[in-house]
């Protein structure tokens, strides 16, 4: 049994995150669980015209933003399974805030316990044009251990559909945890 975090930060970027869970959802051995910042309901709400419940419903758990004594904000609960945690979109705010190891809600302290556990951190940046307050914050986080993923689909499958990419993207983020997809693969080019 793998058990995976999905922190939702308030950047753009509702529908991947949806995919993310959906997609977990499908896996037999993931037990999935969920953080909905308060910045992300906003954004939610702009991008889908949908409450929390769109993505916590899809989750196994589901934790309030500032439930400091929920099981994530604790090193012991990461260690009794195979465990990981993505932040799904990552703002430059949460992105900053665990830079500076602070931590002002459960997924900022879910991130720093992550890291300071040595465990999967998958951070799925969503900002353009980086300023170099950015960039060096994401040097300070890969540094720590952590995955640095900015959304960037791949046209290399040729998608036809929104869901194309964010299908294929999610299978990348997949990857990086180890765990099995159907998506497609770069398969070099056929001559």
């Amino acid at each position: 049994m793998f058990r995976i975090l999905v922190g939702v930060s308030g950047a753009s970027g509702m529908p991947l995150a949806r995919q993310i869970l959906t997609g977990l959802k499908a896996l037999p051995d993931v037990e999935s669980h969920c953080v909905v910042s308060d910045g992300a309901k906003k954004v939610l709400e702009a991008e889908c015209s949908s409450g929390p419940e769109a993505l916590t419903d899809l989750a196994d758990c589901a934790y309030a933003p500032e439930d400091f004594a929920a099981g994530p904000a604790s090193g012991s609960w990461w260690r009794a399974r195979n465990t990981a945690m993505l932040v799904v979109p990552c703002s430059m705010s949460t992105l900053g805030t665990l830079a500076g190891g602070c931590a002002r809600n459960l997924i900022h302290r879910a991130g720093d316990v992550a890291l300071k556990e040595g465990l999967p951190l998958v951070l799925v940046t969503r900002e353009t044009p980086l300023s170099l307050v950015h960039l060096r914050n994401m040097v300070v986080l890969r540094e720590a251990g952590a995955v640095i993923m900015p959304f960037s689909p791949g046209f290399y499958t040729l998608p036809q559909t929104l869901e194309d990419m964010l299908r294929h993207f999610c299978g990348r983020i997949f990857d990086q945890l180890g765990l099995q997809h159907a998506c497609p693969r770069w398969a070099g080019v056929k001559k």
